[in-house]
C-alpha cells in the first residue's frame, strides 16, 4: 500500500504543474485575460482559466482509483461525472458569459450525484441532503472568494489535508491527491499570480471540498460540525456578506468587493499577509478538529459549533471595527 502513497500524489503534482502551464499558454492566445477594474483586487492584466490543472489532476486520479480499487470504481466516477459538469459550465463561463441560472442548474445537479453518493455510502437520507446543499454551498463559496492571489488554493490545500488527516485509508488518499494537485497550481498564482483559476477552477474545486467533507461523513463517525470547522473561514466570510447584502436590499448577485478579504487588501493590506492570515486561522481550526476528533460525539458536536461560532463572531468584530466606515 505504500507506493500508492507515494506515487499517486506526486502525480497528481506533476499534472497539475504542467496542465496549467499548457492553460497559461492557451489564456493568452485566446485573450482569456482578466483586466483590472474597481470590483477586482489586482492590478494588471492576468490570464484565467489555470484552475483546469487541478481539474484534470483529480479526474486523472480518480481513474486511478477506479483501476487500483475495483470496489470504488463506481462511486469514482459518479464523483468525476459530477465534477466535469462543474468544471466544464465553468469552462463554459470563462469563454463566454453565462446567467446565473443555466451555471445553478448544473451545479444543483452535480451537487445531486454527490448526494447520492453519501446515500448509498452511509444510507441516511439527512447526510445525503445535507451534503447536497454542502455542494451547491462550496461551488459558489470558493467562485466568491476566489479574489486575491493564493487565497482559494492554500484554503483547498489546508482542508485537503485536514480532511486526510481525519479520514482513515485508504480514503486519505484523497485529501493527499487534491492537495498534491493544487500544490502544483500554487506557484502559479502566488506569491504572483501568473494566472487564475477562473470558474473553470475555482468551482471545481468547491466541489473537490465538497466531496471530501462528504466523503469523511459517509465513512467515518466523526461529527459534521468537526468537518465543518475545516472550511469555517470560507464559510463564514463568503456566508455572513452574501446575508448582509441581502438583508441591505442590495443585488447579492453581482460582483462586489465586500467579503472581509477584499476589505483588508483596499486598507493596503498585501495579498501574501492577507493570505497568510487566513492560513494561520484556517490551521488553527484543523488543529482543533483533529483533537475534537479524538474525543467522545457530545465534545465533537460542542467543539465544532463553539469553533463555528468564534470564527462567526471574529467575522462581526472585524467587519465593525476596521471595515464598516468602508462599505458601500
Amino acid at each position: 500500500m505504500l507506493p500508492h502513497h507515494l506515487w499517486l500524489p506526486l502525480v497528481a503534482f506533476g499534472v497539475a504543474v504542467a496542465t496549467t502551464w499548457l492553460a497559461i499558454r492557451y489564456a493568452i492566445k485566446r485573450q482569456l485575460v482578466d483586466m483590472p477594474g474597481e470590483r477586482r483586487s489586482h492590478k494588471v492584466s492576468t490570464p484565467r482559466g489555470g484552475g483546469i490543472g487541478i481539474v484534470v489532476s483529480v479526474l486523472l486520479a480518480c481513474f486511478a482509483v477506479a483501476l487500483l480499487y475495483p470496489a470504488a470504481a463506481v462511486p469514482a466516477g459518479v464523483f468525476a461525472i459530477g465534477l466535469m459538469m462543474v468544471a466544464g459550465i465553468g469552462w463554459w463561463d470563462d469563454h463566454r458569459s453565462l446567467p446565473a441560472l443555466p451555471r445553478l442548474l448544473v451545479h444543483l445537479l452535480a451537487a445531486i450525484l454527490l448526494g447520492l453518493l453519501v446515500w448509498m455510502g452511509s444510507g441516511s437520507v439527512i447526510k445525503a441532503l445535507f451534503c447536497t446543499l454542502l455542494a451547491v454551498s462550496l461551488i459558489n463559496i470558493w467562485n466568491f472568494m476566489d479574489g486575491i492571489n493564493g487565497l482559494a488554493v492554500t484554503q483547498a490545500i489546508l482542508v485537503a489535508i485536514g480532511a486526510a488527516f481525519l479520514l482513515p485509508f485508504p480514503y486519505a488518499l484523497a485529501g493527499l491527491v487534491t492537495a498534491a494537485a493544487c500544490l502544483g497550481f500554487l506557484p502559479f498564482n502566488f506569491p504572483r499570480a501568473r494566472v487564475f483559476m477562473g470558474d473553470v477552477g475555482s468551482g471545481a474545486l468547491g466541489y473537490v471540498m465538497a466531496g471530501l467533507l462528504s466523503l469523511g461523513m459517509s465513512v467515518t463517525e466523526v461529527a459534521i460540525p468537526v468537518w465543518l470547522m475545516l472550511p469555517a473561514a470560507f464559510f463564514i466570510d463568503a456566508g455572513f456578506t452574501l446575508l448582509t447584502r441581502i438583508f441591505n436590499g442590495e443585488r447579492w448577485m453581482q460582483p462586489h468587493t465586500q467579503h472581509l478579504y477584499q476589505r483588508f487588501v483596499k486598507r493596503e493590506w498585501s495579498h501574501s499577509l492577507v493570505t497568510g492570515g487566513y492560513s494561520l486561522f484556517t490551521l488553527c481550526g484543523i488543529t482543533l478538529a483533529a483533537l475534537f476528533s479524538r474525543l467522545s460525539q457530545g465534545w465533537e458536536w460542542a467543539g465544532g459549533v463553539i469553533w463555528v461560532a468564534a470564527t462567526a463572531v471574529a467575522w462581526f468584530f472585524l467587519r465593525r471595527q476596521f471595515f464598516i466606515k468602508d462599505e458601500s
